[in-house]
């Protein structure tokens, strides 16, 4: 038996009490909960005023925000239904995996994206307006969604072509292991997720490197930006930290088989959620001109007339 089929046995096997079930369940509500209404609060924002239509910084990142509120929705759905179905019909599982997965694989895509924004308007100012377009910003979104989808399909594609007819029947515990379940999908990813490390962190390094030396010696503006800096680091690291995922739990499985189930909720709340509460602080809290507007919907106020 494998290590991926050795985690959904383990899970199968420990199930949590009713009370820990309880706790992680109020927990993982509370937060998408809050997340989600800050999101909606931040995507009012940008669609009833029209000065952020222009700025790919932006069109990007109001993206993120909206690829985030999906991709929380489905995995808080998935998690509650993991405690009160337990097992659900494999095609509606493969459907909900896959939308998840599209969403989970854009977010550093769309994080290293921003990078180069930022990079092209901290250290080639001059030419920022003409690289950084309306519409190339779109067509850029555009390839995010079909990186995720090349990196993403072949797992339908491969299990529709070798799994039986009968198997597309049954009910599963919804997990990526589960519904897509060949050994080949499963080399697949990990070769895949090698590749997106090597290449997102390269950008990330390199943009953000030169952002910090810039900001060093360059006006006040730049100066600004380095805790802004700072924090997109740190919520790249979370965000990539997915790519890692399937090696961490493979790894803790081994050495902590019992507590599996608690390492999977820790997993889930450090790698699929706080990473979407940071956004929300970076633009929606440190952002002057996002903040203006967005305390008007989060607490309720009415504009002046």
């Amino acid at each position: 038996m494998n290590v991926s089929s050795a985690n959904v046995t383990v899970v199968i096997e420990h199930r949590d009490s009713f009370s820990k079930a309880l706790t992680k369940n109020v927990i993982v509500v509370v937060l998408s909960i809050s997340i989600n209404y800050i999101n909606v609060g931040l995507i009012q924002t940008f669609r009833k005023h029209q000065i952020f239509y222009m700025n790919p910084r932006y069109i990007l990142f109001i993206h993120l925000v909206f690829n985030d509120m999906i991709q929380v929705m489905l995995t808080v759905m998935l998690f509650i239904i993991s405690y009160i179905l337990y097992k659900i019909n494999v095609s509606v599982c493969g459907a909900f995996i896959l939308i998840a997965l599209f969403t989970t694989e854009n977010t550093p895509l769309n994080l290293a994206c921003m990078a180069v924004e930022c990079y092209i308007a901290i250290c080639l100012p001059l030419r920022h307006v003409q690289i950084c377009t309306v519409k190339r910003t779109v067509m850029l979104i555009g390839l995010i969604w079909a990186t995720s989808m090349l990196s993403v399909l072949p797992d339908l594609f491969i299990t529709l072509a070798t799994e039986p007819l009968d198997f597309f029947h049954t009910r599963v515990f919804c997990l990526r292991e589960t519904a897509f379940r060949n050994p080949h999908i499963i080399k697949k990813r990990d070769v895949t997720y090698i590749v997106y490390l090597v290449v997102v962190w390269f950008i990330i390094f390199y943009t953000y490197f030169k952002i910090l030396f810039t900001a060093q010696t360059a006006s006040k503006d730049a100066k600004k930006a380095r805790n802004t800096i700072i924090l997109h680091g740190f919520q790249l690291l979370l965000c990539m930290s997915t790519y890692a995922e399937p090696l961490l739990k493979e790894g803790l499985m081994r050495w902590f088989p019992k507590n599996f189930p608690d390492i999977m909720f820790a997993c889930y709340i450090i790698i699929q959620i706080l990473p979407r509460s940071i956004s929300p602080i970076i633009y929606g809290i440190r952002d002057k001109t996002f903040r203006k507007y967005l305390k008007r919907y989060v607490f309720c106020e009415r504009s002046p007339k």
